[in-house]
């Protein structure tokens, strides 16, 4: 749109059916949003209007609401559906606070999908090799791409707390600060919008899917959860003499209730199940544990005023908004229905059978398709369309042959 139609406060209107788009760019029948697929308005948060500083013509990005043309919100929206969480909260006079810790890639341009993703050239010529996790060296080359990342994200009032070479080749980490969980999804958009973007600029690729490379750890997006007390901003996590609460208790419950109903809406695609099925630091269970990486509920080691839950399950691929409104809808489930967790695990531990989750995208989705717990939490028509766009993109990649396949099985009699 130009910057006259946009301050002029022209509306901005879009098919519905674009909410369900599929990452091939199809769609679903169109019963799953509406026989007729009209228009949503496109309404911008003033407060996330943001001159983009790494486009050299000016430009401005504007994160908006998919709202119906009645005014409501519309229940396909991902950001609209993290609104009624917090909506839902707010109504028992809390207020949930979330960080989101974001793994990602820098890679080699590649422009064959059919080969492996490669670091890129360092500045002694070679490609990193793995051997640079948590390290303060830097001979990979990167240092003007991370220049700009920051100054872009001061630029755009995205606070960050760490940057960090994680365990992958080539594969970084960013903690963003805590607060206001739409403002966390929103940032989080963001970020991953700008990395990609400045990349662009440095003639490198920055890659989010949960498991780009065979043998390697994959890429997180790990929610960390507290809630306050509106007005006094108190943890509602811990009482006065610093210990566990019963709410604390509860809302780790409903997190485990809710965990394998809505694996599918925490790893969202056919390769978030790669990095799942080779768990390190990457749990596949409904567990909670002080401080323990294999759980996937760990309990961080922290002061009573931070003590907070993280949710170890979600990728870097998964929605933001949706993977903070799915755990934070489960938490409050527990809180409102009085859950009690399981017993606490450390060390190492067999998962039992009733915490184990869905281990491939077809199974996730079966789950969520007999949850009757996501469709009371998210509606029924959101849960439908989901599960209708994610089968779609299931079927997309049935149809194509991998390359194991043929190295491997072509010679079997």
């Amino acid at each position: 749109m130009t910057a006259e139609g946009f301050l002029e406060g022209r509306r901005l209107q879009m098919a519905r059916g674009v909410l369900l788009q599929c990452i091939m760019g199809g769609y679903p029948p169109a019963r799953f949003y509406g026989s007729d697929d009209g228009d949503l308005a496109l309404v911008p948060d003033p407060a996330q209007i943001h001159r983009l500083p790494w486009s050299q013509q000016p430009r401005a990005f504007a994160i908006c609401d998919a709202d119906e043309l009645t005014g409501e919100s519309s229940s396909l929206s991902t950001r609209g559906q993290l609104k009624a969480v917090i909506a839902r909260y707010a109504a028992r006079g809390l207020a949930p606070v979330v960080a989101t810790e974001l793994e990602f890639f820098v890679f080699a341009p590649n422009p064959d999908p059919t080969q492996p993703f490669q670091p890129p050239l360092g500045l002694d010529g070679r490609r990193e090799d793995g051997h640079s996790a948590f390290s303060v060296s830097s001979n990979n080359g990167l240092r003007p791409f991370f220049s700009e990342v920051y100054e872009c994200m001061a630029a755009l009032g995205l606070p960050r707390d760490t940057f960090m070479h994680e365990m992958g080749v080539s594969q970084f980490e960013i903690n963003l600060l805590h607060g206001d969980p739409l403002l966390l999804a929103d940032q989080t958009f963001l970020f991953k919008h700008l990395l990609k973007e400045v990349a662009l600029k440095h003639g490198l690729t920055v890659v989010c899917m949960a498991k780009p490379l065979a043998h390697t750890p994959g890429s997180s997006m790990h929610i960390h959860q507290s809630i306050v007390e509106i007005g006094s901003g108190r943890n509602v996590f811990s009482d006065k003499a610093g210990d566990p609460t019963a709410t604390f208790r509860h809302f780790i419950g409903g997190q485990q209730a809710g965990m394998a109903d809505f694996t599918a809406l925490f790893a969202p695609n056919v390769n978030s199940y790669q990095r799942l099925c080779h768990p390190f630091a990457s749990p596949n269970n409904a567990c909670w544990s002080h401080d323990n990486r294999a759980a996937g509920l760990r309990i961080p080691a922290s002061s009573p005023v931070a003590r907070r839950v993280e949710n170890r399950l979600p990728g870097a691929d998964a929605n933001p908004y949706l993977a903070i409104a799915a755990s934070l809808a489960a938490g409050l489930y527990g809180i409102e229905n009085e859950l009690e967790p399981s017993e606490a695990i450390q060390g190492e531990f067999v998962v039992p059978d009733n915490l184990s989750l869905p281990c491939t995208l077809h199974a996730a989705l079966e789950r969520l398709k007999r949850s009757q717990l996501a469709k009371e939490l998210f509606g029924k028509e959101f849960i439908e369309g989901y599960i209708a766009s994610k089968s779609m993109e299931l079927t997309s990649f049935f149809d194509e042959i991998t390359p194991w396949e043929r190295r491997v099985l072509a010679a079997q009699a």
